[in-house]
């Protein structure tokens, strides 16, 4: 039998509802660029779920190409973004922020959640140093939900990182590529127009969440970014077909499938925790949605990955490394109780 894939959360295509759809609509005729019917429909859902009838919604590729265009909107060409040091801008995505112009500024000590504390400190720093004309501006403020490392935010949280935020003067950006994980964690108290309200943007995640590709950008005020459609297509964003992505999100914000979806990926994730703990591992964080990292001996890494693929995520030491199990809207039971049998097995 092959051995499943426990590396990441976007290894299968579209939730069948999508896919049903996309078959019974490839035929219709309807203008391009996100200005056919569907799209506009889709919008409006968005509109109503996050409790903002007049705010902007703009549906672009991929999450890489969300973060590029959204920061390069909100910065001037001095100004960088400010970050976790293990924000998805400043690890993952191969400086795409810094191709545009703009540099990410990590917090130092900041690893996952971004506090409100932590962002006043930092400006303090900042704004005490005598040369700071000579420096990259803070411009803006990123943080994902959940985190790189699956944490949550609080609704306290987010709130008073907002608040700090507005008194810097800087726009708050969360990246939601893993939203509906995030919505369907049983200890998450972050509604969508929780989010709307405290932030000046964000989007909600398509390709990790049950679509074939697509995120859908907000702007919970109109105008906040000028000819925002003309920067998503100047930097090679736009959808010419853009009904894909449109009929994508109309369908996942049909009857509440986005959260619904998330919720088969948290089950899945809580038990194979509960095998975890059980089986002694070691984690290397503790978080509610559906990452999982844990630290294996290499000699244990190897012999698990034979039989199911984890995702390497680095190294913990010169003999021991930490791996991802990451759970998504399509886990089957079979997927994971095959991964707790070998966990088992492979228990030290």
């Amino acid at each position: 039998m092959a051995r499943y894939n426990f590396s990441c959360d976007y290894l299968e295509g579209a939730h069948p509802k999508i896919v049903q759809r996309m078959a019974e609509e490839n035929a219709l005729q309807e203008p391009g660029y996100g200005t056919d019917s569907v799209s506009e429909s889709a919008r409006e859902k968005i509109r109503g779920a996050v409790g903002i009838p007049d705010a902007e919604v703009y549906f672009l590729v991929g999450g890489t190409q969300a973060n590029a265009v959204v920061i390069d909107g909100f910065l001037r060409r001095y100004e960088g973004v400010v970050a976790a040091g293990t924000g998805h801008i400043a690890v993952h995505e191969a400086g795409a922020i810094e191709y545009c112009g703009h540099k990410v500024l990590t917090i130092p000590g900041c690893r996952d959640k971004m506090s409100a504390e932590q962002l006043e400190e930092f400006m303090a720093a900042f704004l005490a140093d005598e040369s700071r004309d000579h420096m990259v501006q803070p411009g803006m403020v990123y943080i994902s939900l959940p985190t790189e490392f699956g944490s949550l935010y609080s609704a306290g949280e987010l709130a008073a990182l907002h608040e700090a935020c507005l008194r810097h003067h800087l726009p708050l950006y969360v990246d939601g590529a893993r939203l509906a994980y995030a919505l369907a964690a049983p200890e998450n108290d972050i509604t969508l127009p929780v989010l709307a309200a405290n932030c000046e943007a964000f989007y909600i995640g398509g390709t990790k969440c049950g679509a074939w590709l697509g995120e859908a950008v907000v702007f919970p005020k109109r105008g906040t970014i000028p000819h925002f459609f003309t920067l998503v297509k100047e930097h090679g964003a736009l959808l010419a077909k853009g009904r894909l992505a449109g009929i994508q999100f109309d369908t996942l914000f049909t009857d509440n499938l986005y959260e619904e979806i998330g919720k088969n990926a948290i089950r899945a994730a809580q038990e194979i925790r509960k095998v975890l703990r059980a089986c002694g591992y070691r984690f290397f964080s503790e978080n509610p949605t559906n990452q999982i990292f844990i630290i294996l001996p290499d000699e244990q890494y190897r012999a698990i990955s034979g039989e199911a693929v984890l995702g390497f995520w680095e190294k913990a030491d010169e003999t021991h490394t930490v791996a991802r199990i990451a759970t998504s809207w399509a886990t089957t039971a079979e997927q994971t109780e095959y991964l707790c049998r070998v966990l088992k097995e492979h228990a030290e």
